[in-house]
């Protein structure tokens, strides 16, 4: 897709009549040559936001895939970093990382097979058997596989895992502007998606448009989160001065 060592359109079509875990174990091999990768420059412009936010013990990526988010932990973590993913596939692909575990002073590394919405931890390895276990959570690209109805789940997991005090931290790019070719592109997909959900119930969820900010950040007020924007600047601003892309940094207080 897009590039000679991407899937084919038959491919994909074949992922997209599959389970979101054997799809992805289907699409693995060749994920990091298809725009659903989470971009260097996006990966590189939260790592710098997250920096002066640190310093942090033990990071947590939700929704690993291929990896390529263990990079920005393994930025800003000294004790442990820890990838977690429903696809063995995805995962297989990410312990062949060159990075993975082979830095003597860098975060010990670990991957798991979970499902983010009954997340397998109790605790970190720097951390006692009885505390939560990160005081760092990022997810890139993700959240399209969750229906609005399973966010305040999803969040729930992610503050019972995290440390009082603790960061649940993700970029969201703005919007398509109504109107423009990207927006009545995303909007025809998820049409597309939401009819054949209704009439087919396929195992393969995906939607584009349905994780919107305000909703997100009701949400994670409601699972126990204060919350607040930080915007990139690496990626500017559209005409209107708002920014293009933006990280949600997601604090457990203290008291939750």
């Amino acid at each position: 897709m897009f590039s000679p060592e991407g899937p084919t359109l038959r491919e994909l079509a074949v992922q997209a009549l599959s389970s979101v875990e054997h799809g992805y174990d289907l699409l693995a091999p060749k994920f990091d040559h298809t725009p659903f990768r989470t971009s260097d420059p996006i990966l590189d412009a939260v790592a710098s936001a997250l920096g002066p936010l640190g310093p942090f013990d033990d990071g947590l990526d939700l929704c690993c895939g291929t990896g390529a988010g263990l990079e920005v932990l393994e930025r800003v973590c000294r004790g442990s970093v820890t990838g977690v993913d429903i696809s063995a596939g995805m995962l297989e692909v990410a312990r062949r990382r060159p990075a993975t575990g082979e830095r003597a002073d860098g975060p010990r590394v670990a991957l798991v097979r979970g499902d983010a919405r009954a997340l397998p931890f109790a605790s970190a390895p720097s951390a006692p058997s009885d505390a939560p276990a990160f005081d760092l959570v990022v997810s890139f690209g993700a959240f399209g596989h969750f229906l609005p109805g399973e966010l305040p789940g999803l969040f729930a997991q992610v503050h019972s895992v995290l440390r009082p005090g603790g960061r649940f931290a993700f970029p969201v790019v703005a919007p398509a502007r109504p109107g423009t070719r990207a927006y009545w592109a995303l909007l025809g997909f998820d049409a597309v998606m939401r009819v054949r959900n209704a009439v087919w119930k396929p195992p393969f969820v995906m939607y584009y448009r349905a994780f919107r900010l305000a909703d997100v950040r009701r949400e994670l007020t409601r699972a126990g989160f204060d919350v607040e924007t930080r915007a990139l600047p690496e990626f500017g601003r559209r005409p209107d001065g708002s920014p293009r892309c933006r990280m949600v940094v997601a604090t457990r207080t203290p008291a939750g």
